[in-house]
């Protein structure tokens, strides 16, 4: 809330984390577990090869010339959506492949979606911390303060909604 889209791609520590990289990679996580859920129980098909699944991974943290909050919020929004969608849809016990992948186990097939939507919340709350911290450091701004000026808050004595002119 409140970023400029240069501020959204700017890393503020020696992390190359930006707040607006993290929504991208988060926007894509959820697409990735989504379309898992959807494809079970088979394995999604992905008819890019390495080298482009490799190149659209580091997009996911690279903050590029074109990229505005404005838009990447609006595929978080839209994905978000979706997996809402199917939240509601989808038998929590059907079996989801564990895809092929260095980080995952090798010893199980597959997980329920059940564990998958779990698995997506310990995700998001995850790179939700990593955004507060990468938001701290670049401005100063914290949650309270943020909330209550997203929402529109009035001023209290114990809680002043953050403001531009505060960074």
């Amino acid at each position: 809330f409140g970023l400029t889209d240069d501020q959204a791609g700017r890393a503020a520590s020696a992390s190359t984390l930006t707040p607006g990289t993290l929504v991208k990679h988060v926007t894509a996580t959820q697409r990735s577990w989504l379309d898992s859920v959807l494809a079970a129980p088979e394995l999604p098909v992905d008819d890019r090869t390495q080298e482009q699944q490799y190149a659209d991974w580091q997009t996911q943290f690279t903050w590029l010339p074109g990229d505005t909050v404005a838009d990447v919020l609006a595929a978080f929004d839209a994905v978000s959506g979706e997996v809402l969608d199917a939240i509601r849809d989808a038998d929590l016990d059907t079996a989801v492949p564990v895809p092929p992948a260095p980080w995952n186990p090798r010893d199980i097939e597959a997980w329920s979606v059940r564990w998958v939507w779990f698995h997506l919340i310990e995700e998001l709350a995850r790179h939700a911390g990593h955004a507060d911290i990468v938001r701290e450091s670049l401005d100063g701004a914290t949650m309270y303060p943020l909330v209550a000026a997203r929402e529109g808050f009035p001023a209290t004595p114990w809680l002043t909604p953050w403001s531009p002119e505060d960074a």
